[in-house]
């Protein structure tokens, strides 16, 4: 296993990490309260959001397409 393919693997795990972390955190008080009053989330949640979703796509592609030798 080469470095890139670990490094996609940390990503990628990193990645989902955040995301599950992001969408139970749309379910908190605080979230729902500001999606109810000016229809979106907080900044803090759609960072983990965004955040692991670029995270899991960047590992995702250096795990399957990574550098060959």
């Amino acid at each position: 296993m080469n470095l890139w393919k670990i490094s996609g693997i940390v990503l990628l795990v990193v990645g989902v990490i955040l995301l599950v972390y992001g969408f139970t955190a749309t379910d908190s008080l605080v979230d729902s309260a500001s999606k109810t009053f000016t229809g979106r989330y907080t900044n803090n949640t759609m960072a983990y959001l965004v955040g692991g979703a670029a995270a899991a796509v960047a590992g995702l592609l250096l795990v399957l397409v990574g550098r060959k030798r």
